[in-house]
């Protein structure tokens, strides 16, 4: 596939967040989230009918896992080197041959995916009933299902058997118990923020971070009893984000074509510590543990040919990728073309 690259030199670790790498990939298919495997240096985009595979550290392609049939999101356990894609089927690979290793027929409509480190389970999280399936990740077994009460978008674990699902219609955050895959407490953002479609946790301190749609907010609350601790704003169209232990940073991306760092000061004092600007629809993002960069994917639609002579006028390009959100679909998670257009990587970082 056709593809460009850029690498800047980075900037002393004091200095502040920009863009020090890219890498461009003419292709076609819709897009959604990337996944950032830093144990294995790999990069997973879901386009299209398959899963494009990058190296992290060039950015330059590594292979890629046909057969996709919707997919979202991925998830890797590097314990047993399996990989799962939010799809439906699942598909289950060898995450170092990439090899398919079999599909798992799951109910409901798969969008986000996680894994769980404490149990070694992968939830895939439906906007549909049932809202969350639980597979093995060592067979791919399906362990169980569950309802948590409203729409999923994010989550994440504190390893120590508790799962925060931000639910994105009910303005709220499920917890989970991962032993006994029951609900067992419901924050509810306040009307702080609505439509959570990030989200990120200090899990040392119990500090969640909810990204907001509407207002773009960063709700900031305790893990423990849900009590909120702050609001700050962010930019416009979030759709991921997270939270870095070794810089106590939380970040969002936003379809703006922002990166929004928050700087968690102590437990109980927090500030916008940096807005980075990326590109429009950069607005899924994910964490590389080893440099604590975070790697951004966006598509671009490719310039209309110019117009023969004396040909009439062309139509006006309305290429979805650059369509604004539906009210029904804040951050645009499930628009972008399918048609050909531009995957840009980029990776941001001191």
């Amino acid at each position: 596939m056709p593809a460009s690259f850029s690498f800047v030199q980075a900037a002393p670790a004091s200095g502040p967040y920009k863009i020090v790498q890219t890498a461009q990939f003419m292709g076609t298919g819709r897009i959604d989230y990337v996944h950032v495997d830093s144990e294995g240096r790999r990069i997973y985009v879901p386009r299209g009918g398959e899963i494009l595979v990058f190296d992290l550290d060039t950015l330059k392609p590594a292979g890629s896992i046909p057969g996709l049939m919707g997919g979202h999101e991925v998830a890797i356990d590097g314990k047993t080197n399996h990989g799962f894609s939010s799809s439906k089927p699942v598909i289950m690979w060898d995450a170092k041959t990439l090899a398919t290793i079999k599909t798992i027929d799951v109910q409901g409509g798969p969008d986000g995916i996680l894994l769980e480190p404490a149990t070694d389970r992968i939830y895939v999280f439906s906007h549909s009933q049932p809202n969350a399936t639980v597979i093995d990740s060592k067979d791919g077994s399906i362990v169980g299902t569950m309802d948590l009460g409203g729409s999923p978008e994010q989550a994440t674990s504190d390893g120590q058997g508790h799962l925060y699902v931000d639910l994105e219609d009910k303005d709220a955050i499920a917890v989970v118990d991962t032993k006994t895959l029951k609900v067992t407490a419901t924050y509810s953002l306040g009307g702080k923020g609505g439509g959570p479609g990030g989200l990120g946790l200090d899990a040392k301190n119990h500090i969640l971070f909810a990204f907001c749609h509407e207002p773009a907010t960063a709700v900031i609350l305790s893990a423990t009893d849900g009590k909120i601790l702050d609001t700050l704003p962010i930019g416009n169209g979030t759709d991921g984000g997270g939270f870095n232990p070794k810089t106590m940073e939380a970040f969002s991306s936003q379809r703006d074509g922002t990166l929004t760092i928050i700087k968690e000061k102590s437990p109980i004092s927090f500030e916008v510590e940096q807005t980075v600007q990326t590109m429009p629809r950069a607005k899924t993002c994910s964490l590389d543990t080893k440099t604590n960069r975070i790697v951004l994917i966006a598509t671009e639609a490719p310039p209309a040919p110019s117009p023969a002579t004396n040909a009439p006028p062309a139509a006006p390009q309305t290429a979805s990728t650059n369509a604004p959100p539906s009210p029904g679909d804040p951050g645009g998670r499930r628009r972008g073309g399918g048609g050909p257009a531009m995957l840009h990587i980029l990776v941001v970082g001191r």
